[in-house]
């Protein structure tokens, strides 16, 4: 076997333990028994399904799958379906307590060991899938599959933890950098065609695939996203109360739910503050606003003049570059994210503020397009044009056209691997527990 396979099987390993560790220090080592066990929120499952949760994820793809394998604990494979068990009714079911959870994610992850020690994570000729699809094994794909998944879990307890009441557990690795103003408010991205998606990343999901083509006219685009101080004018200037500013079905969320600003913020005396993970503090107006529905960031957009992006410009914004004309795996190019280009992995537990990552700006001046926030698009999500499922259609295709609305980008809580200039997020446009935000553009012409 070549050193390129050892060096994937290394990576691959340690960051099969990075996942654990981290799902680990958000339930096992971080809450009590009854803690992990309630609902904390109808919107979310209890803490220990998510944990064994993945587990099971893992045992079904890395063993079963991948690995040929017998199943390890075919008795629990219902309690642990997503499309099965809502989350509102999964407290309900006799779920693995949490040590229970810890020994079978233990047990899987010792077979999974043994199992990666003896893959071929090569291309198999003849083997891939119809339509030009990799096998699961192809360049370690389900590995990278599972790992993703893990993360994506990991952000979803963080969203537990955010709506759970009680004193701060968690801990933040490090502090806010200093900033930097922007040399302009917009950018302006020029007319012309970029290749949107791709076909190679190793990483990829099926919804990011096939490269294709995409022709857009010029647009302006926002910097920085919307930072909390743009985002309080909103709120001062009546922005909750004026229909005019509101989609039909944005206005009726917002009547409905009685909203008045993001989610988690409070009013107190002239100001505001807002909950984070237990801490009560002022609304840091030079961070992204967060936790805000797609309904308030139209409301906010058209309130500015402006719009939201479409998924094909925030792409084109975050990769295209004009002087070679290619489109990049990242804003600052194809190296993988480190401390210096984007805010993402949990090193705090929140948004750092607008310009503190200069190094990780496009080649066209946007800044911030990776981590801090997810931001909303005004794209519903769809497959591309030549999509093919794989390996499952409930990853994506199951979703296509049914009003989720596409958000890019990552947020603080989004692990690296778990995030490129081509990952495709999609969520309900009332959802604001997730760590969402925003930026605007508006058409050339508007200028």
């Amino acid at each position: 076997m070549g050193h390129d396979q050892e060096r994937a099987k290394e990576r691959i390993a340690a960051e099969l333990d990075r996942s654990r560790r981290r799902s680990n220090g958000l339930t096992l080592d971080a809450l009590d028994e009854a803690e992990l066990l309630a609902q904390h929120s109808p919107l979310m499952s209890p803490l220990v399904w998510d944990l064994a949760h993945v587990g099971n994820y893992e045992e079904q793809w890395l063993l079963r799958a991948a690995g040929g394998r017998e199943a390890l604990r075919p008795d629990i494979d219902g309690l642990y379906d997503a499309f099965e068990n809502p989350r509102a009714d999964r407290v309900t079911l006799p779920l693995l307590r949490p040590e229970e959870a810890r020994e079978y994610n233990d047990r899987v992850r010792r077979e999974v060991l043994d199992t990666l020690d003896s893959a071929d994570l090569g291309a198999v000729p003849g083997s891939r899938e119809a339509g030009g699809e990799r096998s699961l094994l192809e360049a370690g794909f389900v590995f990278h599959m599972v790992i993703q998944h893990e993360h994506m879990h990991d952000e979803t307890m963080l969203a537990t933890h955010q709506l759970r009441r009680g004193a701060p557990v968690l801990l933040e690795e490090e502090g806010p950098p200093q900033a930097s103003a922007p040399a302009a408010e917009e950018v302006l991205v020029p007319a012309g065609p970029f290749t949107m998606g791709t076909d190679d990343d190793p990483w990829s999901y099926d919804n990011e695939r096939r490269a294709h083509t995409v022709d857009l006219p010029a647009y302006w685009i926002d910097t920085d996203p919307v930072t909390n101080a743009a985002y309080l004018e909103f709120v001062e200037d009546g922005g909750y109360r004026n229909p005019r500013w509101w989609s039909p079905s944005g206005w009726e969320w917002c009547r409905g739910r009685d909203a008045v600003a993001p989610a988690f913020w409070s009013r107190e005396g002239a100001g505001w503050t807002r909950r984070r993970f237990g801490r009560h503090e002022d609304v840091p107006p030079d961070q992204p606003v967060q936790h805000v529905s797609f309904h308030e960031a139209e409301a906010y957009a058209r309130w500015a003049g402006k719009r939201l992006p479409t998924e094909a410009e925030w792409e084109k914004a975050a990769r295209f570059d004009p002087v070679s004309g290619r489109s990049r795996r990242f804003p600052w190019g194809d190296e993988e994210p480190a401390g210096r280009h984007a805010n993402l992995g949990q090193r705090a537990l929140g948004p750092h503020p607008v310009g503190s990552r200069p190094d990780g700006a496009s080649p066209l001046g946007v800044r911030q397009l990776i981590g801090d926030v997810w931001e909303w698009t005004s794209t519903t999500f769809h497959g591309y044009p030549g999509f093919v499922p794989f390996p499952y259609r409930e990853y994506s295709e199951v979703f296509f056209d049914d009003g989720y609305k596409v958000l890019r980008g990552g947020s603080w809580a989004t692990h690296p691997t778990a995030v490129r200039s081509t990952f495709r997020n999609w969520d309900h446009p009332i959802r604001r527990q997730i760590f969402s935000g925003f930026r605007c553009a508006r058409d050339e012409e508007h200028a």
